[in-house]
């Protein structure tokens, strides 16, 4: 069978959820290749990835992939490409990922899909688009495929596989030097996970009120191992940081379960949200434009709703 290059998400060292997840899609379209860019490769790493389905390791782990702004990365899958003539390129459907696949796509004269939630024999693509109103089937008809898949889409499957190492060293050309990094700022993690791999998300909106009304949004969160979203209303009011925005100019989420207490439901926050497999909606509104995609939906106020909710979790556990 072909190889199918899968672009290793990580940091510092650290094997990110998705990578798992591409591995996992990757079986169904051929032989899958684990590309590591960048430091950080050990032999737990590699344990890893061959735990999960790596047949080979390609690992490129030269510091200066990492010195420059997306390119470099480019540079390496073009390579890999040309070499090893894939049945697919997968990665994540993150910012820079998908940066990624377009610049590679151009480069290699191919067809690229993003915001991809499954995938079937064949490469045939389920997509959601224009702002998540449409779900459509695509598949690649020229050159090689690139695909973005969102974290979340698929559950991990492992499968043990040889996981053979092979250096790559990848010259990084003068147009990919262009623009340098110069500081990382390291972001401080809290106990709750990264929102756009969380298995559960709780998401608070306009109707929560206030920023100290939050913290009934964190509560609940947390009795369930969830991470904590917002809608743009509650981000933009100053009553959640925008880093945890959810929606079409925010973070796009896939989780197994999304609860979203006092939110209207716009199509720019749905468009960042309606691929969870399991929705619940809080809302004292009957008619607010998120019921119609809820699986489940509670009309009531979500300062009474909320705070019962996750005292009953609790008595559970």
């Amino acid at each position: 069978m072909s190889e199918v290059l899968v672009l290793v998400e990580h940091v510092e060292g650290q094997i990110k959820k998705v990578t798992l997840e591409l591995l996992t899609l990757a079986r169904k379209l051929g032989t899958p290749s684990a590309v590591w860019a960048g430091p950080g490769y050990s032999a737990d790493a590699k344990a890893k990835l061959a735990e999960h389905g790596a047949e080979k390791i390609y690992v490129a782990d030269a510091a200066d992939i990492t010195d420059y702004v997306v390119a470099p990365k480019v540079d390496l899958l073009q390579q890999l490409v040309s070499s090893a003539s894939p049945a697919a390129v997968l990665v994540a459907a993150t910012a820079e990922a998908k940066e990624i696949a377009g610049r590679l796509a151009v480069r290699t004269d191919s067809g690229v899909l993003t915001d991809v939630v499954g995938l079937e024999d064949g490469a045939v693509a389920d997509q959601s688009i224009f702002g998540g109103g449409v779900n459509v089937r695509s598949r690649v008809t020229k050159g090689t495929p690139i695909i973005a898949v969102r974290p979340n889409a698929v559950p991990v499957e492992a499968a043990a596989a040889a996981g053979a190492e092979e250096q790559v060293s990848v010259a990084v050309s003068d147009a990919s030097r262009t623009a340098k990094v110069v500081e990382r700022v390291k972001e401080e993690k809290g106990a709750r996970p990264e929102l756009t791999e969380a298995a559960i998300v709780v998401s608070g909106g306009r109707g929560v009120g206030s920023a100290e009304n939050f913290s009934i949004v964190e509560k609940l969160a947390d009795s369930l191992g969830a991470a904590v979203g917002a809608s743009r209303a509650a981000t933009d009011a100053g009553w959640y940081p925008h880093q945890f925005q959810v929606g079409q100019t925010g973070k796009t989420v896939s989780p197994q379960l999304y609860i979203a207490a006092g939110i209207s439901g716009a199509i720019q926050h749905r468009a960042g949200m309606q691929t969870a497999k399991t929705i619940v909606v809080i809302n004292k509104d009957p008619e607010a434009p998120i019921f119609e995609i809820a699986d489940f939906g509670v009309v009531g106020d979500l300062n009474q709703v909320v705070p019962q909710l996750t005292e009953e979790i609790a008595k559970r556990k």
